[in-house]
């Protein structure tokens, strides 16, 4: 199996941070561990929920100590505690304590009804007692999530959001059940479960806008090999790819993949660097022609000698840029996520201060405590924590119809900010599947032969060719073998025929011409084919578009200059690079970036995955490499180009809902924490309000407006 991460440098650990969710957890998990003398930094990335400490000298015991003592529980990297069951085994745990707090509303609610149409004395007890039968054991499980969030906060001296919503909890219960223990014509338990329910969708609309979000680093991971044929004189044996060294002579067999990069030394063949470069064709190679890591050997075998291996090899300086990319763009954080720095404190010196002054006022100690109660009740951040993910849940929806699915939560806002798109040329704004351009242009007499040789040969060109000859009755050769690098050849009862390179045919080659490959027949001329990538359905429309809406369209692209010119040209695109590197997209993508360019990155391949994780905003087509994909914020789900464009709208629309989602749930504590304050609202109360402050905040996130098309 391949390795899960890169080996860590002696002075870099990472952790993982099973329990990290949002914004304030990396505040206070960077903080806590920069404090500690010998820590130089500490970076967060919270879509992979982990810290990246670079501490020489310390152990791994010493920051997860110290992260202990924080309240967020650490240890040393796991992935299997990163896995994606365990993230739908956390979505489906939220999912059912919802179910049990919504089931209990409902019945309470039904309880509650015959209380307020007047039941009185002992027909009223027994609906509290009833009530508190169901409530309490639905609180202390429901509520389970907001109150280990809480301990661990409390145990680590200081208060974090669940603190408050804990205590509201805890306290609308135990008046609730005081009330009915002393005959009390009020009791409180819907409130406790309405609370609870509403506070548990926030969090799985919240879990749910994390959950698809993986990382394209360890995807990456994925095209490391682990062994390798390591030549020692003429003995050959297997060994690890990490005990490699440089200098040492391997062997490369057809079909399998480079395990370090090397120079060649020995044999010719076919690359396929497709992943890692964009690159059509696959690319002959010969004797002193460099190789990387990750790269596919086609046709013949060949002998390397390493140059570089394990953490020091090409693949694994592209994964390094991926993380960093990551890394950088993961210290997002959204408006609510920072206002809830200052929350708790706020909330339980408001609800401190109303229960000392109507003590003081009354010395009432149950009215004292139902209005402290109501005040904690009726600031719950449900708006505030709904105002991100039910705009994100809506636009999600409204997206996914149109052929996108949005797999970051942040993704919207910072879409929405974006005046470039950058598009990679192969498999994106094209299929990536040659066609041959005229099939006219093979003769009846020539089609025989050119399809046997085709049907011989796994080269894209080839398989085009066979496509568009298909229902010809192949000719019998004899003899059939491909020459690496080079083309196949067959013989005919006339002599030779050959298939392949310009140069083998002993043809001119014109370096501006975009595909092509030759065909040799005894008796006829050499023919040259000509292909053509097809472009990807609504590639036109998307760039007009984007151009209309005043968007600078750049193509970068790590092909040859000639078919990305012709491409740059049918589209309309002013701005285009040819035979880009992976570095050399992240690094334009960066440069873009530092000249104050908000950009939009849409590609598909391995060569495009760093640039795609340090664009401001990111899409790839579900076709695309996985590890592109979970780069990502976005993946296109069908073949058509045109929702990229559409996608910019959304994005901008929902942006606005989520500033008046924040001012509407801003102005309802403005105006709902001086009703509480003054003892007009009971704990019912709060939380009704409560209650029509979320769904408010809810049917505003689906006002997005459907005439973006």
């Amino acid at each position: 199996a391949a390795r899960a991460e890169p080996p860590a440098a002696p002075d870099r650990i990472i952790l993982s941070l099973p329990d990290a969710h949002c914004a304030l957890c990396i505040t206070q998990v960077e903080e806590a561990l920069s404090a500690l003398p010998g820590v130089r930094s500490a970076r967060v990335n919270l879509t992979l929920r982990r810290v990246t400490v670079d501490a020489p000298g310390l152990s791994p015991d010493a920051l997860i100590a110290c992260l202990a003592r924080a309240g967020h529980p650490a240890h040393e990297l796991d992935p299997d505690a990163l896995a994606s069951t365990t993230a739908d085994r956390a979505g489906r745990d939220l999912l059912m304590r919802i179910g049990v707090s919504g089931f209990a509303m409902m019945n309470i609610m039904v309880l509650s009804v015959a209380v307020w149409s007047g039941a009185d004395a002992a027909t009223r007890d027994l609906f509290h007692w009833v009530s508190a039968a169901i409530a309490l054991p639905t609180v202390a499980f429901a509520g389970t999530p907001f109150f280990a969030s809480a301990w661990r906060s409390l145990r680590a001296g200081r208060l974090g959001m669940d603190v408050p919503i804990s205590l509201a909890l805890i306290l609308a219960s135990a008046i609730s059940l005081f009330e009915t223990a002393h005959s009390g014509h009020h009791a409180y338990f819907d409130a406790a479960v309405m609370l609870c329910f509403f506070l548990l969708i926030g969090r799985y609309l919240d879990h749910r806008t994390r959950a698809i979000a993986r990382s394209a680093a360890a995807e990456l991971t994925a095209l490391e090999v682990p062994r390798a044929t390591l030549l020692s004189g003429v003995v050959e044996r297997v060994v690890p790819v990490a005990e490699l060294r440089a200098g040492d002579m391997i062997r490369l067999r057809p079909g399998n993949r480079v395990p370090a990069d090397g120079i060649v030394t020995d044999g010719r063949s076919e690359i396929d660097r497709s992943l890692l470069t964009g690159e059509t064709l696959p690319v002959p190679t010969a004797p002193g022609m460099a190789l990387s890591a990750g790269e596919v050997n086609l046709t013949g075998p060949l002998i390397l000698r390493v140059t570089a291996a394990g953490p020091d090899s090409s693949l694994a300086r592209l994964t390094a840029l991926v993380e960093a990319a990551e890394t950088a763009r993961g210290r997002y954080t959204s408006l609510a996520e920072r206002a809830a720095k200052g929350y708790s404190p706020a909330v339980h010196a408001l609800a401190a201060a109303s229960f000392a002054g109507w003590f003081w006022a009354t010395g009432d100690m149950r009215v004292a405590v139902n209005i402290a109660a109501a005040v904690l009740i009726i600031t719950c951040p449900c708006a505030l924590g709904l105002a991100v993910p039910a705009v994100v849940t809506a636009a999600s929806g409204r997206l996914f119809r149109r052929g996108l699915l949005i797999k970051d939560g942040t993704a919207l806002e910072r879409l929405a900010q974006t005046d470039t798109v950058v598009f990679d040329k192969t498999g994106t704004l094209t299929m990536g599947m040659p066609r041959l351009v005229d099939a006219d242009a093979v003769p009846p007499a020539l089609r025989p032969v050119a399809l046997a040789l085709a049907k011989g040969s796994a080269h894209p060109l080839a398989r085009a060719l066979a496509s568009a000859l298909e229902g010809t009755v192949p000719a019998a050769l004899t003899d059939l073998r491909e020459h690496p690098g080079l083309g196949i050849e067959g013989t005919t009862p006339d002599g030779p025929a050959r298939l392949g390179r310009a140069e083998w045919l002993g043809c001119p080659e014109d370096p501006g011409a975009g595909l092509q490959t030759w065909l040799s027949v005894p008796g006829h001329a050499p023919l040259r084919l000509d292909f053509q990538d097809r472009l990807r359905p609504g590639a036109g429309e998307c760039v007009s578009r984007l151009r209309l809406q005043g968007m600078r369209v750049i193509l970068l692209s790590g092909d040859r200059a000639a078919p990305v010119a012709d491409l740059a040209g049918q589209l309309g695109i002013a701005e285009w690079h040819a035979g880009i590197d992976p570095a050399g997209k992240e690094a334009m993508i960066a440069a873009l970036s530092d000249a104050g360019a908000r950009v939009l990155m849409v590609g598909d391949g391995l060569n495009d995955t760093a640039a795609l994780a340090r664009a401001h905003a990111s899409i790839s087509p579900a076709s695309a490499l996985d590890a592109a994909r979970v780069a990502s914020d976005m993946v296109l789900t069908g073949q058509d180009l045109t929702p990229v464009a559409q996608a910019l709208r959304v994005a901008r629309q929902s942006t606005r809902r989520i500033r008046e989602n924040f001012a509407i749930s801003f102005g309802y504590n403005v105006v709902a924490v001086p009703v509480a304050l003054i003892g007009l609202a009971t704990p019912l109360l709060a939380a009704l309000a409560m209650s029509i402050s979320s769904v408010t905040v809810t049917l505003n996130a689906l006002r997005l407006d459907r005439g973006d098309r």
